[in-house]
């Protein structure tokens, strides 16, 4: 299959990214990471709302008690939609100023997954966390240059992690009563000229579909083949993540960015860090909120 994603919010985000789709809402909240922004996106026709978060943001999950929590340059943070009041949570990387936090994403069992990497391009500088809902911080991984998409198979069993620079997607045993990991091996490894592996989501079938940094697609994996199953086409180079939502959950969303790209590729790509969607026919898993 080879399809084509259509702009819905011609955002131009400076760094789009963090799509999660809220279930009970009908919403899809995603951030712009340079901006500071937290964009809230209704397909049924309301305007995109845009809040100032006020700091760079590099992933937004809800909360089940309200409001959103938020992985940011200061560590995870909550934030009220209401007062767009930010509440400091914690941060395992306060010695490290020049790091902050990237991508993120909630388990099934409501713990914040999220990892950071270095914005002076330090090799390894980086790490993977979680917040438990009891507030308590763990330090999962280190050695970590840019985090990325992070997924679990449809029974929780696996979880699918991207250090882009790899340019692999990682895979683990995942024990979902303590929240931990083991067992680290290649679940697909990325091909020269296609970009790099950016953010990620999990279908109902347990394939993943990955954005392509610099690589202007996203594109279907078999994690126990590592065989590419299909390619969705965006129109912006720098596509950065996508996430499973819509009434069924069978629309595939995608952020993309402007970050980084001369005049002459904007001029190339205009729609560069809008919203896209597509409906590639397969259904993806629900995404969970943080339990605290």
């Amino acid at each position: 299959m080879d399809q084509s994603a259509q702009l819905v919010v011609d955002a131009r985000a400076t760094l789009g990214e963090g799509p999660v789709w809220h279930s009970g809402q009908q919403r899809l909240t995603w951030v712009d990471i340079q901006a500071g922004k937290l964009h809230v996106y209704a397909p049924d026709g309301e305007p995109d709302r845009v809040y100032d978060v006020g700091c760079l943001v590099g992933a937004a999950v809800p909360r089940r008690s309200g409001g959103m929590i938020l992985a940011t340059e200061h560590g995870f943070e909550a934030f009220d939609l209401e007062t767009c009041r930010r509440t400091p949570l914690g941060d395992p990387e306060a010695g490290l100023p020049t790091n902050r936090f990237n991508d993120g994403k909630c388990d099934a069992r409501g713990r914040f997954w999220a990892g950071t990497m270095s914005m002076v391009r330090e090799q390894g500088a980086g790490s993977l966390y979680v917040l438990e809902p009891s507030g308590e911080i763990r330090h999962v991984l280190g050695g970590v240059t840019t985090s990325n998409g992070l997924g679990w198979s449809p029974d929780g069993r696996t979880m699918y992690y991207i250090d882009t620079p790899t340019l692999q997607v990682a895979a683990f045993d995942f024990d979902q009563e303590r929240g931990t990991i083991a067992g680290r091996r290649v679940a697909v490894s990325f091909p020269e000229g296609v970009g790099r592996p950016d953010g990620m989501a999990v279908d109902e079938e347990g394939m993943l579909w990955i954005a392509h940094w610099d690589g202007g697609r996203v594109t279907r994996w078999d994690p126990d083949a590592g065989s590419l199953l299909a390619t969705i086409r965006v129109p912006a180079e720098r596509t950065s993540c996508c996430a499973f939502g819509g009434e069924d959950l069978e629309t595939l969303f995608i952020t993309t960015a402007r970050h980084g790209l001369a005049d002459a590729a904007l001029e190339r790509q205009p729609q560069a860090g809008g919203l896209f969607a597509a409906r590639p026919g397969v259904r993806g898993l629900a995404s969970h909120a943080y339990a605290g």
